[in-house]
């Protein structure tokens, strides 16, 4: 399955990876816990499998770091 998220960054992303950890550590239901951390874990293996890029400070322009 892929899910498209559009006006998002990964910094995004990764916030909202954050509050569903949060929601895990606070809820007292443990399904819900459960699956709070399982879409977190997913998330953030997504956000793992995302290509790096850096930006280069002469030309501030982003580049993919695999080419360095």
């Amino acid at each position: 399955m892929a899910i498209y998220l559009t006006g998002l960054s990964a910094e995004d992303v990764a916030e909202v990876v954050d509050c569903l950890l949060l929601g895990a550590d606070h809820t007292a239901n443990g399904q819900i816990s459960a699956r709070r951390r399982d879409l977190a874990h997913s998330l953030g293996d997504a956000l793992d499998a995302l290509p790096t890029t850096y930006t280069n400070q002469a030309t501030g322009t982003a580049d993919d770091a695999d080419e360095r």
